[in-house]
């Protein structure tokens, strides 16, 4: 076979392996990623557990930038401590390197049966989750069958005197081993990939073992730029757990180099077949990584935090902070990360309904129109909330994640909903009161105060059923509308009775009518965040009506 040939069955060998690793990522994150996004959160209270939920998520995702993407959604504008972040990737870099133990034996005599299997899940499965297993059991079958095949390839290179030279003056130059494999881990966004890479040319005498084990080193180097280059040109903060672990990296890197063959000689004693030795040494030097800066993790905090200050936010309120473009590929972040936006949302709801309420006591006109550029800022966070949750990769999503999404799109028209009324409506109701001089019965405006404390507590409850899915908060939300409209009933009832006594004014009796009524309206809209929750439990029915 010419070079050429043995090149481009290289190449496409090489496509196949990152398909399939791409394929069982996906059908990861599909699958579990929501569960996975749990646990990694739960794991994110002391740097030793963070190293473990680190190890076990990287480990499920073979993925450590998938993992990374998780821990920036916690640590995003300080939800999470710096040094747990850290520990989290000192275990992702461990847990990348279990799926490589695992494909260093021979097991290729399994990618037909996987395959097959997970053709047959993916194709008659009931359950999008069994759907899923199915997309990642054809990936780890299409992984394997890349490794037999690149086997088959590489073995072609014994012949070719060319690449056979080449690759020999190369392997007598660590540092451009440590290069090449960095490349090639840099290119493929896969320290997995490079590895097993590595592995196949060492397993049939391309390479020499000193040179695999400068090309592992290479692999580790090259795959922690990924995150370190996805976070550059934005907040700063955000280059703190990257930076962090490709320094680590470097450090590794430049200690282990020179002591290659010292160490390859006690690699060698646990399993000198070439293959292991590749593998075994990746396990060591990341095991070795986090024993050895997982202590002093607090100090190295402190030094990024000096180097990298977090970006004085901009005083625009309307600039969503949270809505992170890189986490768009991974739904769970990209989710969570509309969500909190959607409590900055809620946040400005909460400051229009207090303003309000005060505005129907006081004469104060200018306070009219900062409630309505308030409603300006809430529509901008709208849209951008809207235009986040529409690029998000939607073949990606799985059915709770789907859900989860339209849960929150539809709270955030609602709130923006709320923001029209209190700006269209009551605002204009103020500024009427305002002109005309009007003042309300002190009964009314207690009434109306009363209204406002109790949506204020409810816009609370939505949010918290939002975030945290709590059925009972949610049948407290809809038992609560109820009682709100048979306040509403109170108060009209009342006005009416005053009418048709003579003891209230017509304007303002037309007044409290509309404030009540533009009030309930604004309650029917925070109130139906939790139909959708008790709906999917099967505890609210679809209709009301009777048959």
């Amino acid at each position: 076979m010419s070079a050429t040939a043995v090149l481009i069955h290289l190449l496409g060998e090489i496509a196949l392996l990152l398909w399939g690793i791409n394929m069982v990522n996906s059908g990861v994150q599909r699958a579990f990623g929501s569960d996975l996004r749990w646990f990694l959160g739960m794991g994110l209270k002391t740097r030793f557990r963070a190293f473990l939920a680190g190890l076990g998520v990287t480990t499920v995702l073979q993925s450590s930038t998938a993992t990374a993407l998780m821990v920036a959604s916690f640590t995003a504008g300080g939800a999470v401590d710096l040094v747990p972040a850290l520990a989290v990737m000192l275990g992702a870099n461990v847990g990348t390197t279990l799926i490589v133990q695992v494909l260093s034996f021979d097991i290729t005599l399994i990618f037909p049966f996987l395959i097959f299997g997970g053709y047959i899940a993916f194709r008659r499965g009931k359950s999008s989750r069994v759907k899923d297993l199915g997309r990642v059991a054809i990936g780890l079958g299409l992984m394997l069958l890349s490794l037999h095949l690149l086997s088959e390839t590489i073995h072609q290179i014994e012949s070719s005197v060319v690449l056979r030279d080449v690759l020999r003056a190369i392997a007598s130059d660590p540092l451009i081993l440590v290069g090449l494999a960095a490349l090639f881990a840099w290119l493929a966004h896969s320290s997995v990939a490079a590895l097993l890479l590595i592995m196949s040319l060492t397993s049939v005498g391309v390479i020499g073992a000193p040179a695999a084990l400068a090309m592992v080193l290479g692999a580790n180097l090259g795959s922690s730029f990924n995150p370190f280059l996805e976070a550059m040109g934005g907040d700063p903060a955000k280059i703190r757990v990257p930076f962090g672990n490709l320094a680590t990296r470097v450090i590794g890197c430049a200690v282990a180099l020179p002591l290659i063959d010292p160490i390859l000689n006690l690699v060698a004693l646990i399993d000198p077949n070439p293959a292991r030795l590749a593998a075994n040494f990746h396990t060591i030097f990341n095991v070795v990584l986090a024993a050895v800066f997982i202590l002093p993790l607090p100090w190295i905090a402190k030094l990024l935090l000096k180097l990298f200050p977090e970006k004085v936010r901009a005083s625009d309120p309307g600039m969503p902070q949270y809505l992170d473009k890189d986490a768009l590929d991974t739904p769970s972040v990209a989710l969570s990360n509309a969500a909190r936006e959607v409590l900055r949302m809620v946040d400005t709801v909460e400051t229009m309904l207090r303003n309000s309420q005060d505005l129907f006591r006081e004469d104060d006109i200018s306070r009219v129109d900062a409630v309505s550029r308030t409603d300006d800022v809430l529509d901008r966070l709208f849209s951008a909330i809207r235009r986040y949750l529409s690029s998000i990769n939607h073949e990606s999503l799985n059915e709770a994640e789907a859900k989860r999404l339209s849960d929150i799109l539809a709270f955030a028209i609602n709130l923006e909903h709320v923001g029209d009324i209190i700006d269209k409506n009551l605002m204009e109701l103020a500024a009427k009161r305002i002109k005309n001089h009007l003042r309300l019965p002190k009964d009314s405006l207690d009434d109306i105060t009363n209204m406002h404390v109790k949506l204020l507590e409810h816009l609370r409850l939505a949010a918290s059923v939002l975030m945290f899915q709590d059925i009972s908060s949610a049948r407290r939300l809809v038992s609560e509308k109820e009682r709100f409209r048979d306040l509403e009933r109170t108060v009209t009832q009342r006005h009416l009775e005053q009418l048709r006594s003579g003891k209230a004014m017509g304007d303002t009796s037309a007044l409290q009518l509309d404030i009540v009524r533009d009030l309930k309206r604004i309650e029917a809209h925070i109130a139906s965040t939790g139909h959708s929750l008790l709906e999917q439990s099967g505890q609210l029915k679809p209709s009301r009506l009777t048959s």
